[in-house]
């Protein structure tokens, strides 16, 4: 009786510590699941590799289709995209409703929208995300470009990320991937200055790796690990010295004091 009751504690001890590190990785993870860009800034006149990581939030329904929305007022010179296995992508080129001056001469089309649609039994399913690399060029001199985002489900749900981000930094519901040029993101407002000096690049540049707040989210994570694995080891030292025997042969506990077996 001792040692089955002492293994439904040990047992219990160990679904609490898993779920203490289950909710502190969750934590992170669900305060930046939403579509963006990275890198989030670039120079004028650069050619930038640009990621969209989109990740599924539904439970039940998985990402088949994204588009993006390119700019029409700072367009765009060219855009190319990285293909995807299992996935269909279209660049959309339309006529300007106001031709664009540049110092190669007057711009009248330009890519406007680009699709991704999975192919059939393909999907970003629940729980999962997927990235998608375009390549643009050359930037535009402005001050920032906002890159609104449909995401459709399986389930026939759309989700529009096109709200723009206030100076504040406080990020909306539904926040739109935004390029930061000239302006100096909310989130770090001292980048300007550095992307302003800086020289542009002439040739396409290579996709970017982690954001910083994958990064930390990341490190948040293996702290959340770490402390349930501590939680459990103090939870099974804990259960190992109460089932030790006191001098006079007693129970510590009190269970069963006294009592034949």
């Amino acid at each position: 009786m001792k040692k089955r009751f002492t293994a439904r504690r040990l047992a219990l001890a160990a679904t609490a510590a898993t779920a203490t590190a289950v909710l502190v990785v969750a934590a992170p993870l669900a305060a930046s699941a939403h579509v963006h860009v990275d890198p989030d800034r670039a120079t004028p006149g650069s050619y930038t590799a640009l990621t969209f990581t989109v990740p599924t939030e539904s439970a039940t329904a998985g990402t088949v289709r994204l588009e993006v929305d390119l700019p029409t007022k700072t367009p765009f010179g060219s855009v190319a995209y990285q293909p995807m296995p299992g996935w269909k992508t279209i660049v959309v080129t339309s006529k300007l409703a106001t031709p664009v001056k540049t110092d190669d001469g007057t711009v009248t089309e330009a890519p406007t929208r680009i699709t991704w649609t999975a192919d059939p039994g393909v999907q970003v399913g629940p729980g999962a995300f997927e990235t998608f690399v375009v390549q643009v060029g050359p930037v535009p001199d402005t001050g920032s470009i906002v890159l609104p985002v449909t995401q459709t489900y399986s389930d026939g749900t759309v989700v529009q990320w096109n709200q723009p981000t206030p100076a504040s930094g406080q990020e909306p519901e539904h926040p739109a991937p935004t390029l930061y040029v000239n302006t100096a993101s909310p989130a770090d407002p001292t980048a300007v200055s550095s992307l302003v000096t800086s020289t542009p690049t002439t040739a396409p540049a290579t996709a970017s790796g982690t954001s910083q707040a994958e990064t930390v989210a990341i490190g948040l994570g293996i702290a959340g690990l770490a402390l349930g694995a501590i939680a459990l080891v103090v939870a099974v030292i804990a259960m190992t010295r109460r089932g030790r025997p006191v001098a006079g042969g007693g129970s510590p506990s009190g269970d069963g004091a006294g009592k034949g077996v």
